[in-house]
């Protein structure tokens, strides 16, 4: 049965099944792990996944899909399925005790859906997903470079980067128009308060083109005056801007904001 990519829902599915063997190698793959995938599409994934893990929760957002997937994935009862809206999805009820999030994340939610991963799904240990690859960049980007921005901070804050493989629009139907990256990170840690942590890396970067302490304040975060106050207690210029700030300097920002 053929199926059509839908436009509207961001849809390019894997169909190279090549690529399995680097997702698997990045991915560290283990017979105890959890795994939660997002955006099955077709299964490929899925089905390779099952193969190699206890057991794989996936989350699919188009329902037409069904007919496929349960063909695909027939005879593999390690494999929970569910149709939902990730992004709405509460995850970790949907993948009780997943250890491990790999995917290949669709382009428009890839980014906010890892940024809410980090803290929402606690007990995830490692991450591997196929992503835009100037989305891939900019999760390990440097301070004071165009790809920096909150997701670098946030990402860089809980995991170090443990992989990356730069990934053809060939192993894709359709073909997306920009190029693809896989990338695999670890997790070191997870700041205390993290949810008031990313408010404030959110509100620095809000406004990027202002001074931090400007954006701080459009954003609704604190107020002019405090947040001069708390930019001279990390050591930093009144007129600095968000992107200058190394990810650590932001847990200081957050503190002296208190």
């Amino acid at each position: 049965m053929s199926v059509r990519a839908k436009k509207k829902l961001g849809q390019h599915f894997l169909v190279d099944e090549n690529i399995l063997g680097v997702i698997g190698r990045l991915a560290e793959l283990a017979a105890a792990d959890i795994v939660l995938e997002i955006g099955p599409g077709l299964g490929i994934l899925t089905a390779y996944l099952a193969d190699r893990v206890a057991h794989v929760y996936a989350v699919e957002l188009d329902p037409s899909l069904s007919p496929k997937l349960t063909e695909r994935l027939a005879g593999r009862p390690n494999v929970t399925l569910r149709f939902g809206d990730a992004v709405k999805v509460d995850l970790a009820e949907a993948a009780p005790g997943a250890t491990k999030l790999v995917a290949n994340l669709p382009y428009n939610v890839a980014t906010p859906l890892v940024a809410e991963s980090l803290d929402r799904l606690p007990g995830i240990g490692h991450w591997t997903v196929m992503v835009q690859r100037e989305v891939a960049d900019r999760f390990f980007a440097a301070p004071s470079t165009k790809a920096y921005g909150a997701v670098s901070v946030l990402v860089q804050l809980v995991a170090e980067r443990t992989g990356f493989h730069p990934v053809s629009p060939a192993v894709f139907r359709p073909r997306p128009s920009v190029d693809s990256a896989l990338v695999a990170f670890r997790r070191t840690s997870l700041p205390p308060d993290f949810r008031r942590i990313k408010r404030v890396v959110e509100g620095s970067f809000a406004h990027r083109r202002k001074r931090l302490a400007n954006s701080l304040e459009l954003a609704g975060v604190a107020q002019r005056g405090p947040a001069e106050e708390a930019i001279a207690a990390i050591g930093r210029a009144s007129n600095v801007r968000a992107e200058e700030l190394a990810p650590q300097e932001f847990l200081a920002l957050a503190e002296a904001l208190k």
